[in-house]
């Protein structure tokens, strides 16, 4: 920290401490005061839906942001609004419910919302916060099926606002290493690709093994890991799909709601994947790349971190950041300023997902070779 920035700061501080008491507004004031000192630019102001546990980590993320600021909740739960206003300073004014958010198109003081809902409700909320004028950042899956995800972009286009997916490792600084050495040449051409995602899953009632809000099983919630993984670390698309199921439990994972699939991929280039997304085993988190000249090695892959990961070359060793923090930040750049991502994270990008997903499923439902075209 040079000397003028240490004044400034000490001044400012001191001028705070003078003041006996200070109201949340005040604290607030200081807190900006001191952002804008480091930060000179716009800021993304931005309301989350979904109060769960996920939405409450990335709000605990945006605290860290300095191009994103948490200014709304929308919920279903009048309890959750009630304590997010108190915990993260939100005004009751910028606190809406899935029947009446709509309203937020008269709201001059949100610019998008953050969707942390179950998959099926994605496509509908995502399309009322577009028809409302907000840019849309939604978790992913982005929706049920590649359908959906497609009447999601038109109607984003259609309101002329950005839609942004979730998918937060393509800003994370090992993984963005590993594509730098692939798209540097360093690892040579690319020949196989292992995912390998999975966990055992507890309350058998949570919505993730409920067919009608999540649209499927452990595909949807992480094996997408396994299939958004195998485009960036191959750095293509694949062009064809095979897959199996397997399920050992029929009374956790009813018709519809799959509890582990494998499946292969082929690229046009010659490579191959091989990857695994379960509900059934745990520890199963990693990514393994292998290319002629060298190997990428990650374990664990996607977790909320640290990420652990070696290559031909030695370990990496890029700092560990709160994932959700830098994740928001890019978005916001991507947003206000039209910055473009190594690797991208617009809704075209959530659609290509969802058609491999619905592939997957063609594939496990027929027993046969999908022919994917992204």
């Amino acid at each position: 920290m040079n000397n003028s920035r240490r004044n400034f700061l000490q001044k400012l501080t001191a001028s705070f401490i003078a003041v006996p008491l200070l109201s949340k507004q005040s604290t607030a004031s200081f807190d900006d005061r001191v952002n804008d000192f480091f930060y000179d630019g716009p800021v993304l102001r931005v309301a989350i839906m979904g109060l769960g546990s996920y939405g409450t980590r990335v709000a605990d993320a945006i605290q860290a942001c300095t191009k994103v600021k948490l200014v709304g909740a929308i919920s279903g739960t009048p309890a959750k609004l009630t304590a997010w206003q108190t915990k993260y300073n939100i005004p009751e004014k910028n606190c809406y419910n899935y029947e009446n958010f709509d309203a937020i198109k008269n709201n001059p003081y949100i610019d998008a919302v953050y969707i942390i809902t179950p998959n099926s409700l994605h496509k509908d909320q995502t399309i009322r916060v577009a028809q409302a004028g907000k840019h849309v950042i939604c978790e992913k899956p982005m929706a049920l099926n590649a359908k959906e995800g497609e009447q999601m972009v038109a109607a984003c286009k259609k309101a002329n606002v950005k839609l942004l997916i979730g998918y937060r490792m393509h800003f994370e600084p090992k993984t963005l290493e590993v594509i730098r050495m692939r798209n540097a040449g360093e690892l040579g051409k690319i020949m196989f690709f292992q995912g390998l995602t999975g966990f055992r899953i507890g309350d058998p009632t949570q919505w993730r093994l409920n067919k009608q809000l999540a649209g499927g099983g452990s595909l949807m919630d992480i094996g997408i890991y396994a299939i958004n993984g195998a485009r960036y670390m191959v750095g293509e698309d694949p062009i064809w799909v095979t897959a199996q199921e397997t399920k050992t439990d029929n009374v956790k994972f009813k018709e519809g709601v799959d509890e582990t699939i494998q499946f292969q991929f082929g690229f046009a280039s010659g490579a191959a994947a091989s990857c695994l997304s379960t509900y059934a085993m745990n520890g199963l988190d990693k990514f393994y790349l292998n290319a002629e000249k060298g190997f990428a090695e990650m374990q664990p892959s996607t977790g909320y971190g640290p990420i652990k990961g070696r290559t031909n070359k030695g370990e990496l060793t890029q700092e560990h950041k709160t994932h959700q923090t830098v994740q928001m930040d890019e978005m916001a750049a991507i947003i206000l300023e039209g910055k473009q991502p190594v690797v991208a994270v617009d809704g075209e990008e959530g659609v290509k997902d969802m058609k491999i997903i619905d592939g997957i499923y063609a594939a496990v439902k027929s027993g046969k070779k999908v022919n994917l075209k992204l």
